[in-house]
């Protein structure tokens, strides 16, 4: 009996002290683990449920299973023209290969430290190697010339072939052959050969903001107020031109009008020329001496007032107002 009760206890005493070494554990949905003894990783639980382990030998690393997010820190770094701009970057990633990871990096913190060791410096290399017209757009709109001066918000449609051929700046008139989109391709291709090493799979690699540097924000100001100013002058040029034509086409309008003016009171005036004279010569031949008699005064009327003083009144032209008669 006694050894029967002994017997219990020591069992007693040998479950107690299982369940406080908590031999059994659990991997939840969306976690992954690797089991370490004594150092030493003996293996790799990647399905979620209930497991056993050793007490006080294994100890029990969880990794999350699901994707996770890197954000990297915005950076200033030079283009191939050596225009700095700063440079802010987003990556998700997750842990591929728990085996590899725990031998490498061990940690997340330490993995999101290799990360951005390795994202960073591509995103500088491929940055460095290109334009920034190539870091800044993806297409070549911005070249395409618009239809209508609504694109350009002038406000009324304009039809732009009539309008000369706009200037612009060297940054936007030289076509993008990559673009921004196709170098973050590139920056995850190149970093993604950098960390299958270390048990990590790069799913993707996001530009999420390039902005200028302070310099460099002052010269793309000062370009678009140029453009903006040469896009204003080559309306402005064009107003003249039309302003010009308007006005030679108004000056030969009117030069037509008062032309055919001239001929038609040319015509008048000498229609009515030849009717006076027609008249004048009907009262001459009735009564000559009466047709010469009120001539002369209608002369005598017209330039005696002008006359400040006569030296001889023995002419013809006096005949009538100085004869006896």
């Amino acid at each position: 009996m006694k050894n029967i009760v002994s017997t219990i206890v020591v069992l007693a005493v040998i479950l107690i002290g299982l369940l406080i070494a908590n031999p059994f554990y659990i991997i939840d949905e969306g976690e992954q683990a690797v089991i370490v003894q004594m150092g030493r990783l003996t293996d790799v639980i990647t399905d979620a449920g209930f497991h056993v382990k050793l007490p006080f030998i294994d100890d029990v690393v969880r990794y999350p299973k699901r994707i996770l997010a890197w954000d990297g820190e915005a950076k200033s770094m030079p283009t191939r023209e050596k225009q700095y701009i700063w440079v802010d970057v987003t990556a998700r990633w997750r842990i591929s290969d728990p085996k590899k990871f725990y031998e490498s990096i061990t940690t997340i913190d330490g993995a999101y430290s290799k990360l951005a060791e390795v994202i960073d410096s591509e995103v500088r290399t491929v940055v460095a190697e290109n334009y920034l017209r190539e870091t800044v757009r993806n297409s070549n709109l911005i070249l395409e010339k618009p239809s209508t001066a609504d694109s350009l918000g002038i406000g009324d449609s304009i039809d732009m072939e009539q309008i000369p051929t706009l200037i612009q700046s060297e940054g936007s008139k030289e076509p993008v052959a990559r673009g921004r989109r196709q170098l973050a391709e590139e920056i995850l291709l190149r970093s993604r050969r950098m960390v299958p090493e270390y048990g990590i799979e790069l799913i993707d690699v996001v530009t999420r903001q390039i902005r200028y540097s302070d310099e460099l924000t002052q010269s793309v100001y000062a370009r678009m107020i140029k453009e903006r100013n040469q896009i204003a002058q080559a309306f402005r040029s064009e107003g003249e031109g039309k302003k010009a034509e308007w006005m030679g086409r108004m000056d030969n309008e009117r030069r037509s009008i008062l032309s055919d003016a001239y001929e038609k009171a040319e015509t008048i005036r000498g229609t009515a020329d030849a009717e006076a004279t027609r008249i004048y010569a009907e009262a001459y031949n009735q009564d000559r001496s009466f047709f010469d008699f009120w001539r002369a005064l209608e002369s005598y009327r017209t330039t005696m007032p002008k006359f400040d003083k006569t030296l001889s009144t023995d002419m013809d032209y006096f005949r009538y107002l100085y004869s006896p008669r």
